[in-house]
């Protein structure tokens, strides 16, 4: 615990590098978890199937869970 999955447009190693090192630093410092209960993934979606695998099955259907969504905060 905690889990984090990224899913996202496909971008250089080093950006994902970095920004995995970015998330795992606010989860040591915010959740206040070990560095051994933290895991990160991503996974690569192409633009073109970013609706029918990303957005409509994930986003839409979880919209009360969204704390950020299409860039508009819920909170």
């Amino acid at each position: 615990m905690p889990y984090i999955a990224v899913k996202a447009y496909p971008k250089d190693p080093e950006i994902k590098k970095r920004v995995a090192e970015r998330i795992n630093q606010v989860f040591l410092e915010e959740w206040g978890c070990p560095q051994k209960a933290i895991s990160i993934s991503f996974e690569e979606v192409a633009p073109e199937k970013w609706e029918e695998t990303v957005h409509k099955p994930e986003v839409l259907a979880k919209v009360d869970k969204m704390f950020i969504l299409d860039g508009e905060k819920k909170f």
